[in-house]
């Protein structure tokens, strides 16, 4: 196993019953790298992120991790019972048992040090998922895998998010392994993307993957549109189902949305 590599997955197969949902991937994750895995609803992304987590066995294939390896997960979304009164300093307490001051300075690393007392049903979808964020470091990852972070988040909230997550693994040399829809945000903030349909379409450098047929053949047909933010130019947008629906001509100018949801 390479020294700058914190997992190394090989000829990964992951099965339920007759139903193959992941399909001989192979990647590696490395410190201080963010990897986005990008793909349709159903693709097998969140399977493979348990796999890595070791929440799911493979049926075949090999997940190797370096010796001790400390993993910080932000998952998608967390039920919280309304009737149950819980403030951040609480909640944060429920992910390991640390001291208020690591969890100040948890939340002072996601900018949210201001929201300690507070309740988190009162939390807006942003300071949720910075506390979702702070929970996560509380372990001191290697590696922190983050399950669709911004969802829930305003479009300029998100690029906030995306620019915190870059400096969060520059402030601890870990590796991010990420889950992502919003393409077009995310490039912006990946070192690596892979593109997961079951297998791997195609991988690489974020402008490498936007010009690769295979992305193009899943996401749309690049157009003359351009945002500063990232290279991928598109045409369409999803439904909930994650399913293109083109945009008549007159309103392409209006949409820079290129999402949907699990």
């Amino acid at each position: 196993m390479s020294p700058a590599n914190l997992v190394e997955i090989t000829g990964l197969n992951i099965s339920f019953g007759n139903n193959s949902v992941v399909e001989n991937v192979s990647m590696a994750l490395k410190r201080g790298e963010i990897t986005t895995l990008i793909g349709p609803n159903g693709a097998g992304k969140t399977t493979l992120v348990k796999a890595v987590l070791g929440l799911l066995s493979p049926t075949s294939g090999t997940i190797k991790r370096s010796s001790a390896l400390r993993i910080g997960y932000m998952p998608q979304k967390l039920h919280i019972d309304t009737t149950f009164p819980l403030t951040v300093a609480r909640f944060l307490k429920t992910a390991a048992f640390a001291s208020i001051e690591d969890r100040i300075v948890a939340l002072q690393s996601v900018r949210a040090e201001h929201l300690l007392k507070q309740s988190v049903h009162s939390l807006s979808g942003g300071e949720m998922q910075r506390v979702l964020l702070a929970r996560a470091l509380l372990r001191k990852p290697e590696l922190l895998v983050l399950d669709e972070p911004a969802q829930g988040v305003d479009i300029n909230g998100q690029t906030e998010l995306y620019k915190l997550i870059a400096s969060i693994r520059d402030k601890y040399n870990c590796a991010v392994l990420m889950i992502s829809h919003d393409l077009h945000l995310v490039m912006a903030a990946t070192d690596q993307v892979i593109c997961l349909n079951h297998h791997i379409c195609c991988s690489g450098h974020p402008e490498q993957v936007s010009a690769d047929p295979s992305y193009i053949e899943l996401f749309g047909i690049p157009g003359a549109e351009s945002l500063a933010l990232y290279s991928h130019h598109h045409n369409h947008q999803h439904n909930n189902h994650g399913d293109i629906l083109p945009l008549p001509d007159e309103q392409e100018s209006d949409h820079h949305h290129c999402g949907g949801h699990h």
